[in-house]
């Protein structure tokens, strides 16, 4: 194998562009640090190939989901998904885990729902709590304002709630929630009844102009990108102000399968592999950061030295986390009474549901919890919608089929509970002995399990989400078994995947220290969801740009200080 290597020498190499790796180019490129930014999959501009006022039967099969867009012709994941060409994995026999890979740039930001939490001071400490799991080695009190820089650069809606492990923002970080559709006012009162507080959703899309970025149009789905750049993306929020400073490379089509050393013991750089020519190339830098996801950067690690680079925990890998999640569908009768109306508005629900069990856990018999995230109303119809609806027809066809189909639109909404997963030994990724990819690079094997606190709480959803059907005098028609085994998704169906090279005190409890900084290689660092040692009901994005914006700023104090 011939491998081309470049006689620059780069400040710092990043591996990968979404949440991590676009917040570190952001950051350290402004610090005046020479930035290599390598991407896995191609190039992509949000503001040319975003299909931003396209309906449905415009697009090939009407935008239904295909074996290539796993999400609909008009997700932003233009090249990727479950199956990626040519870069196969593997399940263990007796698991199954799916694995979401999103080869653009700019990575999972493209794509996800933009729901925006902070951790709260419980997720931080979990075996303080309740003895299992682990501890975070920082605090929330240590990450707060991380946070608060985040939210007020990417601009998140949301308001002070005064809920329990649920943080209010200070002000000035938060942008106003917009007001509740009328579905989701019907739903608030069954929720309320039930003594189950609802809440603002924090999203991160912009309902009032905000750092030079417009508003809002309502106009489509985020899942689709965003033109305008209303909601957040790193190719439209963090990037192009890295490549504004000069000090940013950035190079698509790269995938990195080793972290090159040097005869010090120190990280010289990386090797990668062309997707598109073939051709095998090392690039050098003084310092590396791998932002490429929770099992790709893990992958990497584990194929760059036998045994695993940075592993003499033996916890690269290890205490692979996913969100757990479950969802019910009922049809309501009491929202056909309502007038005829446009709910467009954030492609999220206006409200959701936090967590209300905190100190319930002996009384439920799972440790951990959960929050609902609702959909519904009156928006943009899609082909996946009509059977749900054409079968509460009595008319067969024709012009009387339209009118009925008229009067009951709006009246299905949707619930996902999205829960804790606790960290357990048999849920991890290896390198497969055996399968290797197009290029000749080890793939992953993943093994899972979920324990029955995920599978109780799994059925607590379903149960949940039920009670509020019934209550409301909705008929429910999905998601009606509470089996929490047959209830709770698929290992890595919720795309929050994190765990495998989590931080923590010391070398031998982890893989990184707080600073998301190698213990064994004072020069690699991991900026992803791969250092997080649990994995909150809360969606992890946040976390992620906070916890990178504070450990790229010491990366860049360090490196002034030749400390790397």
């Amino acid at each position: 194998m011939v491998v081309t290597t470049s006689d620059k020498i780069y400040d710092v190499i990043i591996v990968g562009s979404g949440a991590g790796g676009g917040m570190a180019a952001y950051i350290l490129t402004q610090k005046k640090l020479k930035v290599l930014l390598l991407e896995a999959g191609r190039h992509y501009d949000p503001e040319t190939e975003t299909a931003m006022f396209n309906t449905p039967e415009q697009a090939p099969l009407r935008g239904v989901s295909t074996p290539d867009k796993n999400f609909g012709f008009y997700d932003a994941t233009v090249d990727g998904g479950w199956e990626v060409p040519n870069e196969p994995y593997v399940s263990a026999p007796g698991s199954e885990f799916k694995w979401w890979r999103p080869r653009m740039l700019g990575g999972r930001t493209n794509h996800w729902g933009r729901y925006s939490f902070r951790y709260g001071p419980y997720d931080f400490k979990p075996y303080s709590r309740d003895g299992l799991g682990f501890d975070w080695p920082v605090s929330y009190d240590e990450i707060a304002p991380w946070y608060d820089k985040v939210e007020r650069l990417i601009g998140v809606t949301g308001r002070a709630e005064g809920l329990e492990n649920v943080p209010d923002s200070p002000p000035g970080c938060h942008l106003p929630p917009p007001a509740m559709r009328p579905h989701e006012a019907f739903l608030a009162r069954g929720f309320k009844a039930m003594d189950i507080p609802v809440a603002a959703t924090r999203a991160a899309i912009l309902t009032q102009p905000h750092n030079g970025r417009p508003a809002c149009l309502w106009a489509t789905p985020c899942g689709h990108g965003c033109s305008i750049g209303a909601n957040f993306q790193s190719p439209t929020v963090l990037l192009p102000v890295a490549r504004a400073t000069g000090n940013l490379v950035t190079r698509p089509n790269s995938l990195v399968y080793q972290v090159d050393m040097d005869r010090h013991g120190k990280a010289s750089g990386v090797s990668f592999v062309d997707r598109i020519t073939g051709e095998h190339h090392s690039a050098r830098g003084k310092a590396v950061i791998l932002s490429a996801g929770a099992c790709e950067s893990a992958r990497i690690l584990l194929n760059s030295k036998q045994g695993g680079l940075g592993n003499s925990s033996g916890l690269v890998g290890r205490y692979l986390m996913d969100t757990v999640g479950s969802s019910t569908a009922g049809y309501f009768p009491a929202l056909e009474k309502l007038p005829r109306r446009n709910d467009d508005g954030m492609s999220v629900g206006h409200i959701y549901v936090p967590w209300w069990g905190l100190n319930k856990q002996k009384e439920l018999g799972f440790a951990r919890g959960y929050h609902i995230e609702i959909f519904g109303g009156q928006r943009m119809p899609s082909m996946s919608l009509m059977g749900d609806y054409t079968d509460r027809c009595a008319t067969p066809f024709g012009a009387g089929l339209r009118q009925e189909m008229r009067q009951k639109y709006g009246a299905i909404c949707s619930f996902d509970g999205r829960g804790e997963m606790i960290p357990n030994e048999n849920s991890y990724c290896e390198i497969d002995p055996e399968v290797k990819d197009k290029w000749g690079i080890p793939v992953l094997r993943f093994h899972w399990k979920w324990s029955e606190h995920e599978t109780r709480q799994a059925s607590h959803m379903r149960k949940t989400f039920l009670e509020l059907i019934d209550r409301l005098g909705g008929t429910p028609f999905e998601g009606l078994d509470t089996d929490g085994e047959k209830a709770i998704s698929v290992g890595g169906e919720i795309i929050h995947e994190v765990g495998t090279a989590r931080m923590g005190h010391s070398a031998k409890d982890s893989v990184v220290n707080s600073y998301g900084q190698s213990w064994d290689i004072k020069n690699l660092f991991i900026m992803d969801g791969g250092v997080m040692p649990s994995s909150p009901d809360k969606n992890p994005t946040e976390t992620i740009l906070a916890l990178t914006w504070r450990n790229a700023t010491y990366l860049a104090d360090q490196a002034r200080k030749g400390a790397l």
